[in-house]
Parts: structure tokens; C-alpha cells; sequence
């Protein structure tokens, strides 16, 4: 038997491209999508960006150097999603500093945007207090940002 291996998503330029199906567990009573469930959408979408650049932060977490922290979240709802939608979470990284980045999220129904997001994550140690990221992983985030530019 082939074990199937779990959907990761891709990068279409700049941009992080994230499928996620809407499920009857994320909707609340009225049958549209419970507002706190973008989060949970975009916090697999950012995840997975990171894996897909080679970011390994269960390994750098495991040896004790730190995580990200998400410190801070401006978030925009502008049309609701339904039960058995089918979303992307667009993903962009703006900005990289020594300790913390910027991510721009869009999650899509089609073509119509339904939330945006700009969050800043630190990198932060075990303590909680805020580090410098390893150098790769800015490196990594700048490929990411010169793909702007191109």
C-alpha cells in the first residue's frame, strides 16, 4: 500500500499558494466560516511557505534556539466563506529583519478576496525573548522578496 504524503502547497513567483478546503467543523451556526478559522488557515498556509523555502523550524526548535511568534496581526474580513469552499491562501514575505519578518495573506474564493492579513512573526527564544533568526533563514526570506523584483 502507498502511504499518500500530505498536500503542500507551491510557489508561483513571489507568491505562496495555499489550497484549503472548508470543512462543516469550520463554520459556526449560521453556516459560514467562524472568523477565528482564517487564522488556523493562515497559520498552515505560513507554515507550510516556510517548509516549502527549507525552513526547518522543528529542528531549530528541538535544539532549543527559538520559534517564530506571531507579535502582530492586522487582519481585514471582507466576504464570508461556506461550508465545502474551495480557498487559497495567497502568501507573500515583505519585509526580513535580523529577529522578525512581515507576511502580506489573502485568502481567495476564486477571485473574490475574503480576508487579508499583514502579520508580523519574531523570532523568539525558549525564555520568549526575541533573537536573531539563523542567518538561512534570511536568506532564505530574502530569495523570496528579490522574487519581487524580478
Amino acid at each position: 500500500m502507498t502511504v499518500p504524503t500530505p498536500y503542500q502547497g507551491h510557489f508561483d513567483g513571489a507568491r505562496h499558494l495555499f489550497a484549503v478546503r472548508v470543512y462543516f467543523e469550520d463554520t459556526d451556526f449560521s453556516g459560514v466560516v467562524y472568523h477565528a478559522r482564517y487564522l488556523h488557515f493562515m497559520e498552515r498556509a505560513r507554515s507550510d511557505m516556510l517548509a516549502c523555502v527549507g525552513i526547518d523550524q522543528r529542528t531549530v526548535h528541538a535544539a532549543g534556539q527559538g520559534a517564530y511568534a506571531v507579535t502582530q496581526m492586522h487582519i481585514k474580513y471582507r466576504r464570508p466563506a461556506h461550508f465545502d469552499d474551495a480557498l487559497v491562501v495567497i502568501s507573500t514575505v515583505e519585509a526580513v529583519r535580523a529577529a522578525s519578518c512581515d507576511i502580506h495573506q489573502t485568502v481567495m474564493r476564486g477571485d473574490d478576496i475574503l480576508t487579508e492579513a499583514q502579520v508580523t512573526a519574531a523570532f523568539v527564544s525558549p525564555d520568549g525573548k526575541p533573537r536573531r533568526q539563523p542567518a538561512h533563514w534570511v536568506a532564505a526570506f530574502q530569495l523570496i522578496i528579490n522574487r519581487h523584483v524580478e
